[in-house]
């Protein structure tokens, strides 16, 4: 089989898989997790050797990219013999990962020697006690710690994500891109997205669109669109005086369907076809009844005729995916 067998019934080919190999988190950012959440029982949780099967199965159907992510990935234990065995796979052309940063202080170098190529670390303010607010737990020393470490390394690129608030963080728009220009990584700011139920700001009086967005980093900085592309969904803009980009994921404002790509694997084993979906398959079930690669494959190759055309985002109403974002992988 090739990259061919993965095209879903819109003509989309899908070369990336997201795999989330954890649900739990050392934070509990508020856009993402409840402060008092119910994580998957661990046996319920696929381990690393039944990870590294269904990429396999993946890689062997054309998957050129894959993205480790969680919760937190670099929390769950002996994780970097997972990235060591993805990162020696042949056919696989990316290895990237996204994480809060909160361990890249010890884990850059590994990683790095590993074969991870990116990383993408989440950034929502650079205050300290706001740090805190939105994280509920994180120490944004530890982070920027991190974020320094990884810039060491060399890896082949390192990106900021924000999610801006409006009324809880808007206010850091500009310090964060002035950090991100200081230490010459590219940022991209993502609208929030309606899974799970938050009770801490209401979605629609919170929301803050990509436009909103742009247009206060244009009250200080020039920008011009560029065609720089990540694989992912961001657009992305350009500094007159200075080489990094900044990326706009607009899931509300701008749907990106029409150009999807990936689907993700959820730490239960649940192949998710669209972020703001519930089409699923159960490949935790297909690897723990049959050795037989041949059958997982098959059964991913079937699963590309649920994924739906798009996703269908309402802040007025209550959110139609019940899952929080730590339980998607991003």
């Amino acid at each position: 089989m090739n990259s061919s067998a993965l095209v879903d019934k819109f003509g989309r080919q899908v070369n990336y898989l997201r795999i989330s190999v954890t649900d739990r988190c050392d934070f509990r950012c508020v856009y993402c997790m409840a402060e008092e959440m119910t994580f998957v029982p661990r046996e319920q949780v696929l381990s690393l050797e039944e990870i590294e099967r269904i990429a396999g199965a993946f890689v062997a159907l054309g998957v050129k990219k894959i993205r480790i992510t969680g919760g937190e990935p670099l929390i769950r234990r002996h994780v970097l013999s997972l990235f060591r065995n993805l990162g020696r796979m042949l056919g696989l052309e990316e290895l990237v990962m996204t994480s809060n940063g909160s361990q890249l202080a010890k884990m850059a170098a590994p990683l790095r020697q590993a074969g991870v190529k990116r990383i993408n670390i989440s950034l929502d303010s650079v205050d300290p006690d706001r740090f805190r607010e939105l994280t509920r737990t994180g120490d944004l020393r530890r982070v920027i710690a991190g974020i320094d470490a990884a810039r060491q390394q060399g890896f082949a690129g390192i990106k900021l994500n924000a999610v801006i608030l409006k009324g809880r963080n808007d206010e850091e728009i500009l310090p964060l891109v002035a950090f991100a220009r200081d230490r010459g990584l590219d940022l991209t700011f993502i609208e929030e997205m309606p899974l799970g139920q938050v009770d801490e700001h209401a979605r629609d009086a919170c929301f803050m669109a990509s436009q909103e967005v742009r247009k206060v980093i244009e009250s200080r900085y020039s920008l011009s669109p560029c065609t720089h592309r990540s694989g992912g969904p961001a657009r992305y803009y350009r500094f007159d005086d200075s080489p990094i980009r900044v990326g706009f994921i607009s899931p509300h404002s701008h749907n990106f369907c029409s150009d999807c790509n990936r689907v993700r694997l959820t730490a239960e084993g649940r192949l998710l076809l669209c972020l703001g979906n519930e089409h699923s398959v159960d490949l935790r079930q297909v690897v723990r009844q049959t050795e037989d690669d041949a059958e997982l494959r098959q059964a991913i190759v079937d699963a590309m005729d649920l994924k739906p055309e798009r996703h269908y985002f309402d802040l007025q109403e209550a959110p139609q995916i019940v899952r929080f974002m730590n339980m998607t992988g991003g």
